[in-house]
């Protein structure tokens, strides 16, 4: 059979101090990528001199600054192979990771997509943690693989993935053709615009293959958004997970219970930054809704955990 093609999309904006890292992570792969394509998103720094300085080996793009998700999905649709990636520009690939999608996906071409672990690095290069340990769903297949590089995640099992994903955007490989059916990645949105797609993906998938073994690393530093704002970074998780209701309508009960776990989450998280504020009022309206998105004790329990607090912060002011 015809060996599976890779289109890597990089968005950058203003990444001048990284992104020749993530460009040669890409280009020096095992497993070559068909195209490298970098959507500039309207940098005004040194960005276009860095890239230009690889030449005719990657396809740059540039386009007024409209986020992350439509760079994204610029360079989608531009892209010519039959599978996508896509590495953010702080960030940077190991030498397998296309390798091990692509072994993989010539065995088995009824794979829906595929991801896989990776290590959260400081920006330094030292470890912090891997993806996969620290979430649920994560633990659950490292413990089905058995030591194994490779696991199947079946569809029961993406509930707990909707809920608590482990992997991120640049362990991914989706194919060019259902990300164009599914709309890409939504405009707009430069939080939880990640999540917001890879639910989708879940939505209409039944398998995908997962590696055990760390892809990439994904670069915790103080510049990005959700550290410097904090409580704006959760108000937007929660507005764009909101805005999956509609998509999800036809959705499988084991996506729905996972989306509206993931809500709950996100609505308890926002309704404590608000209490770290002293918001006390705005973060009781905010959890109010889980009463009636995720009834029973789950529910109950995160609106009296957060009234209760709300109560003491009053009292205590």
């Amino acid at each position: 059979m015809t060996s599976p093609t890779f289109s890597v999309v990089i968005p950058v904006f203003n990444g001048e101090a990284t992104i020749a890292r993530a460009i040669d992570s890409v280009l020096d792969q095992s497993y070559a990528a068909t195209e490298v394509i970098v959507v500039d998103d309207g940098s005004d720094d040194d960005t276009a001199r860095r890239v230009a300085a690889f030449g005719g080996r990657v396809r740059y793009v540039q386009q007024g600054n409209a986020g992350v998700s439509a760079a994204r999905n610029l360079g989608a649709n531009l892209a010519t192979a039959d599978w996508l990636a896509f590495l953010d520009a702080d960030d940077w690939y190991y030498r397998d990771r296309l390798r091990w999608h692509a072994e993989w996906i010539e065995r088995d071409t009824g794979l829906d997509f595929l991801t896989g672990d990776y290590d959260y690095r400081r920006p330094d290069g030292s470890l912090i943690s891997r993806s996969m340990e620290v979430t649920d769903a994560g633990r659950a297949l490292l413990a089905k693989a058995e030591g194994r590089c490779e696991v199947m995640m079946e569809s029961h099992e993406m509930e707990s993935f909707v809920e608590q994903h482990f992997g991120d955007t640049h362990t991914l490989s989706v194919r060019r053709e259902t990300f164009r059916e599914l709309g890409g990645y939504p405009p707009g949105r430069a939080v939880c615009e990640d999540v917001h797609f890879l639910i989708r993906l879940c939505s209409r998938s039944r398998r995908a293959g997962v590696v055990c073994e760390p892809m990439g690393a994904y670069c915790i530093h103080e510049q990005s958004a959700t550290r410097r704002d904090p409580l704006g970074a959760q108000v937007r998780n929660v507005e764009t997970l909101l805005t999956l209701r509609l998509a999800l309508r036809d959705a499988s009960p084991p996506i729905m219970r996972g989306y509206l776990r993931r809500l709950r989450r996100a609505r308890l998280n926002l309704a404590y930054s608000l209490l770290r504020q002293g918001r006390a009022g705005e973060a009781v309206w905010a959890v109010l809704p889980s009463l009636r998105e995720a009834p029973g004790v789950s529910g109950f329990r995160d609106v009296a955990s957060i009234a209760w607090n709300a109560v003491r912060q009053v009292r205590g002011s």
